[in-house]
């Protein structure tokens, strides 16, 4: 290459694609889907659920300032974060569970990029028509009164569906209607007002600009998809043995055969990703089925059967070419892999259920006093301190008993009380200061570690929890 030569651009610009608006069975499903998750997404902030005098009255909420997780009747603790590993768990055993039987199912139906996207491209299509009508829009060089318009309207609806989402963000983490009344009086914290517009922007720029480019490089999950598909898993994909060799519309003679796709291009124009299903799997499909609507609609005009562009196996293609009918879709479900994640997915579930209901409404922790390790009193015996943490679930106050077992009987005394109990207010912890004395000459006195176990006990309903720990003594 000579210094006059322009060495070749390793970026390529992106071309904005312009989805064909289509009906079917497909879309009609992502409509639903996309109001559901929206309206779940939009409305729950909003649900009241009645928990008493002393808790927030919201059904979720993540209490970030008192460290707590509310979900309609249940409450978690920060020390209970094993729940919300365990969701985690099960959805990423659900993603490999779907993905194995569906491909990328979760891709083309609820993740929020595509949701969103298809919403941003409603609007779109609202503002400045179908796909030809907004392809004469983008190619218009010149801008007028009428382009200004439409770019501007739907820049602003954009921006409010942005707006809408962040707001919606920030309300699961405060009292909503409280947090809108200081959002709208400028009262919130700043934090409120940083993460709506942060959550603006990228929504904004996400759903209207970026679009498929973040499936395809931002993602992850595209390139590790493949580990989780075989020959078994229902996918979308192209008949190229019925369809080819393809051409316009004609009549067919044995000396030019001809196959049922007709190119009219229907499957690429509705395309989100703006692929061509017929070129095979590709990364960027992200199996939304748009393209099956599509060629439907099609073979329905001109009289051939539906399934050319379908949901199929890899494995049922030898049987097809050779015309013989493709095993049942529930055979490529109900598959030994499949059924090992359900029967995980089902086994982390039941173990979080069963946690969830065998936890006590109460717990303690306890953490011995180390400077000093010990007191000896004036009679001769023992004196270890502890911070004893008790911690009530309950949504009124309790009265916790705290006693201790070890060898020896040793005494207990709680700092500023005068018996061994104490009033934890409502769903709240309580550090409480602990002494426990043993006598002189005993075996707890003498050794230099003994096993000690403190007992709570609430005294409304007789629930025991404990908590092992050492008693430090003089040592022989």
């Amino acid at each position: 290459m000579t210094a006059s030569e322009t060495p070749p651009s390793l970026y390529a610009a992106r071309e904005p694609i312009f989805p064909k608006r289509v009906s079917g069975t497909f879309r009609s499903l992502k409509w639903v889907i996309m109001a559901v998750t929206l309206g779940i997404y939009y409305l729950v902030p909003w649900i009241r659920w009645d928990r008493g005098p002393s808790l927030p009255d919201q059904a979720v909420l993540v209490d970030m300032a008192n460290r707590r997780f509310f979900f309609f009747w249940i409450e978690i603790w920060p020390h209970e974060f094993y729940f919300v590993a365990g969701l985690l768990i099960m959805a990423g055993l659900g993603l490999f569970l779907f993905t194995s039987a569906l491909g990328r199912v979760w891709c083309g139906y609820a993740c929020p990029q595509t949701v969103w996207t298809d919403l941003f491209i409603l609007v779109e299509r609202w503002v400045e028509g179908d796909r030809n009508a907004r392809l004469r829009l983008h190619r218009q060089k010149k801008w007028n009164f009428r382009k200004l318009r439409l770019r501007v309207t739907k820049t602003i609806l954009w921006l409010l569906i942005g707006l809408a989402t962040g707001g919606a963000w920030v309300f699961y983490f405060a009292d909503a209607p409280t947090l809108l009344m200081d959002l709208l009086t400028g009262q919130a914290h700043m934090v409120a007002y940083t993460t709506m517009a942060l959550l603006t922007f990228t929504t904004f720029f996400f759903g209207g600009y970026a679009r498929e480019q973040i499936c395809i490089y931002a993602c992850p999950w595209p390139r590790i998809q493949a580990a989780m598909m075989d020959e078994d898993t229902l996918t979308v994909a192209y008949r190229d043995w019925r369809g080819e060799p393809r051409g316009k519309l004609k009549k067919q003679t044995a000396q030019a055969p001809q196959g049922d796709c007709i190119d009219c291009m229907a499957c690429v124009n509705v395309c989100p990703m703006g692929i061509d299903i017929r070129d095979g799997q590709q990364l960027e499909c992200i199996t939304c089925a748009l393209c099956i609507d599509a060629c439907d609609e099609v073979m329905d005009k001109i009289g051939k059967p539906r399934g050319l562009i379908d949901y199929m196996a890899l494995s049922d293609e030898p049987a097809e070419r050779a015309g013989r009918p493709p095993r049942s879709n529930w055979k490529h479900v109900l598959r030994l892999r499949t059924l090992l994640y359900t029967g995980l997915w089902a086994l982390v579930g039941v173990m979080l259920v069963v946690a969830l209901f065998l936890r006590s409404e109460i717990d303690v922790t306890v953490a011995p006093v180390r400077n000093p390790t010990f007191v000896t009193l004036s009679d001769g015996s023992i004196r270890n301190t502890y911070e004893v943490r008790l911690r009530n679930k309950h949504g009124e106050a309790r009265l916790f008993e705290v006693t201790v077992k070890a060898e020896g009987a040793p005494q207990i005394t709680l700092e500023g009380l005068p018996s061994t109990q104490v009033e934890v207010p409502a769903d709240s912890m309580l550090l409480q200061r602990v002494y426990v004395v043993a006598p002189k000459g005993t075996a707890l006195a003498n050794n230099s570690l003994s096993d000690l176990r403190v007992w709570v006990k609430d005294t409304q309903n007789d629930e025991r929890v404990h908590k092992d720990t050492v008693f430090t003594g003089k040592g022989q």
